[in-house]
């Protein structure tokens, strides 16, 4: 199969792409490069035959309608997105511009394409868009987001995602495009862009900076490790029925406190400092808006098709901070390109 993957120069979309050029897909990577986009996630298969790469933005139509026209792709997995929460918060217009606009863009020349496609080729063509759980909002003590489960987006990121979310499906339900969405828990693992929570913590001890900790650090949050992520994607995009939706979750709850506590504690075996890397905790003022808890349920994804995730948690975060000591060259280039691991977000609510 040959898949367009939009943003394969991201975090999951290059261990989307990697994975599937590992289980002998072709793939055509399209990324417009923007800050968190490193070619160097993918450079282990840019060599392989069957992957191109593609320079285009997805808000760039005729170049969108280029790519399709050149490399006739039998399949779309669209993950390229703006992401970060605090991001959102300062510059919510690009959020929308991204997400939104981009996916609509993105849809119609797809759209456009599978309808001239003839036979098998048009029988067999799907869209499979990659989302978040944080559309659903915020959970309480207990529970756990479902398919099922109402949308109700806190921020300008999650509204962004909703609105994609429902492009999607309208997509699918007024021009019966072969479409399949997931939604899926925090990711973490090798490549993650140093903004997120878990990089945060492991380049900034590394650095010998403090560890900031947003509010009280009792937010809750499902952990899934990127290439459980990766597989329960390609399982999907081939198997999964047209028209539904899957969670994808890890099974592994934690509050945000206890998770940076075990980072540290690999921390202290792998690279160590003076003192625990636990007492660089810093307690810093909670970003505005933030969910208190995340859970996914993914006992559907396990029923229809038989995937669970099977990295727990406490190895897949000694395997991530081990990747990070091990590859700190590759957080260096990006600081070279001026990102300072300072958060953002910080305009009052």
């Amino acid at each position: 199969m040959k898949i367009l993957i939009t943003g394969g120069a991201g975090f999951i979309g290059s261990a989307v792409v990697r994975r599937a050029i590992a289980d002998g897909h072709q793939v055509v990577n399209l990324d417009a490069l923007t800050y968190s986009a490193n070619l160097e996630n993918v450079e282990g298969v840019a060599s392989n035959p069957g992957y191109a790469f593609e320079h285009v933005d997805i808000c760039d139509r005729a170049a969108v309608e280029r790519v399709f026209a050149t490399h006739q792709p039998d399949a779309v997995m669209h993950l390229a997105a703006e992401s970060h929460n605090d991001r959102a918060i300062e510059g919510p217009l690009d959020f929308v511009k991204s997400n939104i606009l981009g996916t609509a863009i993105l849809l119609e020349v797809a759209r456009a394409y599978w309808l001239k496609l003839e036979g098998a080729k048009k029988d067999d063509f799907r869209f499979h868009h990659i989302s978040t759980d944080e559309v659903f909002g915020a959970l309480g003590e207990d529970g756990d987001f479902t398919e099922e489960t109402p949308y109700d987006p806190r921020s300008p990121y999650s509204a962004s995602k909703a609105s994609s979310d429902h492009l999607v499906r309208a997509w699918g339900h007024t021009y019966k495009f072969p479409v399949v969405i997931t939604n899926c828990s925090n990711n973490y693992g090798p490549y993650q862009f140093p903004e997120k929570l878990i990089p945060t913590v492991i380049t900034r001890a590394l650095e010998g900076k403090t560890i900031p900790v947003y509010g009280d650090g009792r937010q809750v949050r499902d952990w899934l490790h990127v290439d459980d992520h990766a597989e329960a994607l390609l399982l999907v995009l081939s198997k999964g029925k047209l028209g539904e939706t899957y969670c994808i979750g890890g099974d592994a709850t934690k509050r945000n406190l206890e998770v940076i506590k075990i980072i540290c504690a690999h921390l202290d075996k792998m690279a160590p400092a003076n003192t625990s890397h636990a007492e660089k905790i810093t307690f810093v003022t909670d970003r505005p808006g933030h969910d208190f808890r995340y859970s996914i349920d993914a006992s559907k994804l396990e029923r229809e098709l038989g995937w669970t995730a099977r990295m727990p948690l406490d190895a897949g975060l000694e395997d991530t901070v081990r990747w990070y000591v091990d590859n700190y060259a590759w957080v260096e280039g990006i600081r070279q390109r001026g990102f300072d691991s300072e958060r953002l977000g910080l305009v009052k609510a």
